[in-house]
């Protein structure tokens, strides 16, 4: 007699706290299914709760919406923490007050700005003594005619910026760096009228930093205003 007391008093107060905050029962996903699955056990397997699938694919439909805005967040996070990156190196290009200096930059700076293991500058160049120049800054790198489109891979291509991903680097470009490198970006750069073109080459062991599918327009902004730098200094 005790026992039955007990559970209509307990289904009396479970009874009271529904009818008291109705809302958190319909905000329960869990409650709300064993709710609407007690409901079709009692409706008999003759019977087709239309409403039950109804709520079954608004469900999935709401599970894939969040999904989505969780994905559309991390996006929007990702680009402007990449534009505050972008943001950070061409403040940084721009305190040089020497060429000396804004080499310094290059090699020290921008690898950890810009997030990167490698950093090269190549220039084109038709003289000879280019093993001399190079040995003033780790980061110039001085090439033959034609080294930066081949380099890149796109001979007659407008494109100024090529993203993609490789099994190690080239020496010629990152030096003893050039085993650790798994993707890479290339920026190629106009110098000017009658000046060869150059290319700015970053590198990462991370084989996802860079790829094909990826947008290019921080990078691309980044490039010409590097390219404006350089023209400066050339001049």
């Amino acid at each position: 007699m005790s026992t039955s007391s007990n559970t209509v008093s307990l289904e009396d107060q479970l009874r009271e706290a529904i009818l008291a905050k109705p809302d958190a029962v319909l905000e329960d996903q869990h409650l709300m299914n064993a709710l609407v699955a007690a409901n079709e056990r009692a409706m008999g397997s003759n019977v087709v709760d239309l409403r039950g699938i109804a709520m079954e694919r608004m469900a999935a439909r709401l599970d894939r919406l969040e999904d989505t805005h969780r994905s559309v967040i991390a996006a929007a996070y990702d680009n402007l923490a990449g534009t505050n990156l972008i943001h950070r190196a061409v403040l940084r290009l721009l305190e040089p007050r020497d060429f000396t200096a804004f080499l310094a930059c290059l090699e020290q700076d921008m690898p950890e700005i810009l997030r990167v293991h490698a950093l090269a500058l190549v220039l084109e160049t038709a003289q000879p003594g280019g093993a001399e120049v190079e040995r003033k800054s780790g980061a110039l790198k001085l090439a033959g005619p034609g080294f930066t489109e081949s380099y890149a891979g796109q001979p007659g291509s407008d494109r100024p910026v090529t993203l993609r991903q490789t099994q190690g680097g080239s020496p010629r470009v990152y030096g003893a760096k050039a085993e650790w490198i798994r993707s890479e970006a290339c920026l190629m750069l106009d110098l000017g009228e009658g000046r060869l073109p150059g290319m700015l080459v970053m590198g990462s062991e991370d084989p996802h930093q860079f790829s094909p599918m990826q947008g290019t327009d921080l990078l691309t902004f980044f490039g010409g205003v590097f390219e404006r730098s350089m023209r400066c200094w050339l001049s």
